[in-house]
C-alpha cells in the first residue's frame, strides 16, 4: 500500500494543480458574483463559503494523523509516522484558518472577535492539542521515541474532533450558527448552496495538494537521512 502511495504522489499533486486552476476562479466567481449578498450579515457572510469546507477538511487532517499514528504503533513502519506528521501539520494549518476566518466573520456579525461559545472554545482546544503535537516532535531527538510519543498524542488528541463537531448539540446554549440538515436545501438560498457546493471540492483539493506535497517532502527527507546514516556507517 505504501509503495502505491509513493508511486502516485506526483500524479496526485499534478492532478490537483490542474483541477485547481479551474476550480479556484470558479469558486471565487460563485462566491463573489453568483451568490447573492445575505440580507442581514451582508458581505462578511461570504466568508462562510470557505470557512465551512476548511473546518470539515481540518478533521480530515487530524484523522490522517490518528490513522497514521495507530498504524505506526501497530507496524513500526516509519512511513505511517510520516503520514501522521503530514496530516497533523496540514490539519493544524486548516484549524488555524478556521479560527481566523471565524473571527473575521464574528467581528461584524456578533460585534466581537471572540466569544467563549462551545464550538469556538473546543476548536481552540483542538488547535492547542495539535500545536502541542508539533512542538513535542521538535523536542525529542531520537526518531523512534519521537514517533512513539507523537503517535500516542495523535491518537488521544483526536478525541476532541467529535467533541468539536457535535459541540452545538452537546451545549445547546451556544450561539454558533449551523446548517439545517433536515431541509433539502440546508436552510439556504439555492444560489448560496450552489456556491458552497463549488467551494467544498475546491478546498478539498487544496487540502489534498498540501497533504500530498508535505508527505512527499517528508518521504524524501527521511530517505536522505537514511542515506546519510549509511554513509556514516
Amino acid at each position: 500500500m505504501m509503495a502505491l502511495i509513493k508511486k502516485y504522489l506526483n500524479l496526485v499533486i499534478r492532478g490537483s494543480l490542474g483541477a485547481l486552476a479551474f476550480l479556484i476562479p470558479a469558486s471565487m466567481y460563485m462566491v463573489f458574483v453568483y451568490a447573492p449578498v445575505e440580507a442581514s450579515m451582508g458581505l462578511p457572510q461570504k466568508i462562510f463559503y470557505y470557512h465551512v469546507p476548511i473546518a470539515i477538511l481540518c478533521y480530515a487532517g487530524f484523522f490522517l494523523c490518528f490513522a497514521g499514528s495507530a498504524a505506526y504503533l501497530y507496524t513500526g513502519n516509519e512511513d505511517y509516522d510520516a503520514i501522521a506528521l503530514s496530516g497533523a501539520e496540514v490539519g493544524t494549518l486548516f484549524i488555524t484558518l478556521v479560527l481566523i476566518t471565524g473571527m473575521l466573520w464574528a467581528r461584524p456579525s456578533w460585534g466581537a472577535w471572540w466569544t467563549w461559545d462551545p464550538r469556538l472554545t473546543t476548536s481552540l482546544v483542538l488547535w492547542l492539542i495539535y500545536a502541542g503535537y508539533i512542538i513535542l516532535r521538535s523536542q525529542v531527538e531520537e526518531p523512534v521515541l519521537r514517533a512513539k510519543y507523537a503517535a500516542v498524542m495523535g491518537i488521544v488528541g483526536f478525541v476532541d474532533v467529535p467533541i468539536v463537531h457535535f459541540s452545538v448539540q452537546l451545549w445547546t446554549r451556544g450561539i454558533h450558527p449551523t446548517l439545517d440538515k433536515t431541509a433539502p436545501d440546508r436552510g439556504m438560498d439555492p444560489m448560496m448552496l450552489n456556491a458552497l457546493k463549488v467551494c467544498f471540492p475546491t478546498v478539498a483539493l487544496i487540502f489534498l495538494l498540501l497533504f500530498a506535497t508535505r508527505l512527499q517532502y517528508e518521504f524524501l527527507l527521511r530517505r536522505l537521512d537514511r542515506l546519510k546514516a549509511t554513509r556514516r556507517a
